[in-house]
């Protein structure tokens, strides 16, 4: 029943629509009557024009009044009715103030209508002339009179309302339908054909867009009337009284098509509103997402560098009171890693509210994960940044959150927002950790830091082409023999500029802009290299082993490239080995487990590195497959004077052993601590006791001399 209903209502045009699609027919209405009211304008100036010419020159000025009375009125209405409907379009479709005045035009020729009417009503007596004349007497001085009214109305500038414009088309309508029925009477008791009724239907009903049922009731109740009209009259070729069949069956196929027409017109521009509503709402909904963080619903990084430009752009910026603030969210990994990534995203959400609150009227949008951003006046940003932090603090739970904020002031006429963003990000890194502190601006010595990092990312491609990047190979021994029976590759970078770079001036730059792949790519390069010269030159060579980062899977094919490059310079498998660092698995991306698994089916040893760094090590020895365990450095950092250190470090070379796992531990520095790695049975060592990261070069030497000695199974290699 509730189907039939909303179907029935669907029919009639009667069901509930939107704003838009209403709006829509509104418009397309308006824009039909233009059309519609020029030519009806047109139509009535011809024929006031060809009725006085008739008169000149027939003589017959001695039937001016009746003439006025039968035809002079109902032109000048439907002029008028059509100069106002042609101002009020024309004006909404425009946007175009002046033509308000051509509806003073429509009061110009409404207002003698007016006078003539109240004449002939005040002159009426009953009888002496048919009914029918009185009512169209009422009718005309009625639109006359509204004529007038929103003529006047029409005159205000700005001031435009849909109401008075709907009105104004339902005026003009019944004009045109009373018009066409008095002309059409007239013409049918002279034996003429009623086509200004038609022509007037087709006009009203097919120009203009109605409902089903608004149509339906317009069109049969105007049919009804004329027909009524034409029962009271004598056709002049049967010389009876009422309607002639002829004209009643065509009547009725003339109804009978216009208002199939006017379902159809609907039914039509109904099916484009719905249609053009859904891609403006799929257009909004592109556009939002375009500026705004699809998770916190601020704006993201997009708008905020457009947004910046433009409001740095005007001249009445005050530059000297605007900053940037970057704010990271500190240990929200771990509340991530503890709690989940939906519980970390709802209290991103809050983060983001309250930011945006407390930064009403600023520019405030997310960088990226919790990070964000916000240009604003420096005026009372700190009481601001205080706000923030506690509103952050009631959101933590085991684990500690703190904000960290860094901020940056544009100096003269930099208008550059990304750098500006980088910048506050830079003072904010600076902080990190430093739990004594949670608030930095940019300064000098930060200065220099920063122009480091961008000539680091500006050059990386420059100093790989230029042979910059060395390899330093650091030395790990067999415990049982003291013997090299394996090198670490680590990358150093010898600049023109700053000269010699350690891997914490540059490898974590080269992470965070997502290029260090490229510096991977090229270590696998030198390494094979090295390992073909000492083949060629007869020097002893071992396993290197490579530390690869999670960005390497994820930015390239780095299993394919090693292979690739193995294959090309023929270097035995079993010298190229992978490290991979435990932080990396906790990031629980889906590529890393199946690249390990491949690394492995293709012959590679893995290595997990600083093992004990993060909470989730056993985790991580649960879920994966690897054939070294590297113990992590800051295990033997408290040797001597930490009584827990021994005990901890033997029980996880206890579980490498169980686990079938090759076990080695860095950070070796005396004899001491070698002694006891080897009496626990860790298998290998690496530390400053065995030698520093050095040049391949360097490395032979200390062979040569016997600093160094290089286990016999790759002496012949």
């Amino acid at each position: 029943m509730a189907k039939l209903k909303k179907l029935l209502a669907h029919w009639l045009g009667i069901e509930k629509q939107s704003p838009y699609v209403q709006n829509y027919f509104y418009a397309a209405n308006m824009r039909a009557s233009i059309y519609m009211s020029i030519v009806v304008i047109v139509l009535e100036v011809w024929m006031i024009i060809r009725m006085t010419r008739s008169i000149i020159e027939k003589h017959t000025q001695y039937k001016f009044w009746e003439n006025v009375d039968s035809y002079y009125s109902n032109y000048l209405i439907l002029l008028s009715a059509g100069l106002l409907m042609l101002t009020m379009a024309v004006r909404f479709v425009t946007g175009k103030q002046w033509v308000r005045w051509i509806g003073l035009l429509a009061a110009v020729f409404s207002a003698p209508v007016c006078v003539f009417e109240v004449w002939m009503i005040s002159k009426y007596k009953p009888g002496a002339v048919d009914s029918h004349e009185l009512q169209n007497y009422v009718i005309l001085l009625s639109a006359g009179i509204l004529m007038i009214l929103f003529s006047v109305l029409a005159l205000r500038k700005n001031r435009e309302q849909k109401w008075e414009n709907m009105t104004v088309m339902y005026i003009f309508s019944f004009v045109c339908i009373n018009f066409g029925i008095i002309l059409s009477a007239h013409a049918y008791e002279r034996g003429e054909q009623i086509l200004t009724f038609l022509t007037m239907e087709l006009f009203v009903i097919c120009l203009l867009i109605w409902k089903p049922l608004i149509g339906f009731l317009v069109l049969t109740g105007s049919y009804l009337i004329f027909f009524g009209r034409l029962g009271t009259l004598v056709a002049f070729n049967t010389g009876t009284v009422g309607i002639t069949e002829s004209t009643q069956i065509n009547g009725f196929t003339m109804w009978l098509s216009t208002l199939m027409f006017c379902i159809a017109n609907y039914n039509k521009t109904l099916s484009q509103a719905l249609k053009d509503e859904h891609l403006e709402k799929m257009n909004a909904h592109l556009s939002e997402i375009s500026i705004k963080d699809e998770l916190t619903g601020i704006h993201n990084m997009l708008y905020f560098r457009t947004e910046a430009e433009r409001l740095l752009g005007y001249v009445t910026t005050d530059r000297e009171s605007i900053i940037y603030l970057f704010m990271d969210i500190e240990n929200f990994k771990s509340y991530n890693e503890k709690y989940g990534f939906h519980a970390g995203n709802e209290v991103l959400i809050q983060i983001a509210n309250a930011i945006e609150t407390c930064f009403k009227g600023s520019l405030v949008s997310r960088f990226s994960d919790d990070h964000f951003v916000v240009l604003t006046r420096k005026d009372g940003c700190m009481e601001k940044i205080a706000r923030i932090s506690e509103e952050i603090k009631k959101c933590q739970r085991e684990v500690h959150l703190e904000l960290k904020c860094g901020a940056y002031q544009p100096v003269g006429d930099e208008a550059d927002p990304s750098l500006a963003c980088d910048r506050a990000r830079f003072a904010c890194n600076s902080i990190k950790k430093h739990y004594d502190r949670s608030f930095r601006y940019y300064d000098k010595s930060l200065e220099d830091k920063f122009q480091l990092k961008q000539y680091i990312v500006n050059n990386i491609d420059n100093a790989i082409e230029n042979g910059y990047i060395k390899v330093y190979y650091q030395p790990v021994v067999s415990t049982e023999t003291g013997k090299i029976c394996g090198l670490e590759a680590l990358a150093r970078w010898q600049d023109p500029n700053y000269g010699l770079l350690p891997p914490g001036a540059f490898i974590e730059i080269l992470e965070e802009y997502r290029q260090i792949y490229k510096l991977d790519r090229y270590i696998i390069e030198q390494v094979c290299r090295d390992y073909v010269e000492s083949v060629k030159t007869g020097q002893p060579f071992v396993p290197v082993s490579l530390n690869f980062s999670r960005l390497d899977f994820e930015l390239c094919d780095i299993v394919g490239h090693l292979t690739e490059t193995v294959q090309r310079y023929q270097v035995p498998k079993e010298y190229m080995e992978i490290e991979i660092t435990e932080s990396a698995l906790t990031d629980q991306q889906d590529f890393l487990p199946e690249a390990i698994r491949k690394l492995r089916k293709n012959g590679y040893n893995v290595w997990l590195d600083d093992f004990g760094s993060g909470y989730s090590s056993l985790n991580v020895l649960k879920d994966y497959q690897f054939d070294v365990l590297k113990i992590d450095m800051k295990f033997l950092s408290g040797f001597e004077s930490n009584k827990k250190t021994m005990p901890i470090i033997k029980n996880i070379i206890s579980l490498t052993q169980q686990l079938e796992m090759i076990s080695l531990t860095e950070g070796v520095e005396t004899q001491e601590q070698f002694a006891f790695l080897r009496s626990i049975g860790c298998n290998r060592a690496q530390g400053y006791l065995f030698g520093k990261p050095m040049p391949l070069a360097e490395l032979r030497e200390r062979i040569r001399n016997g600093l160094i000695a290089v286990a016999p199974e790759f002496l012949n290699a």
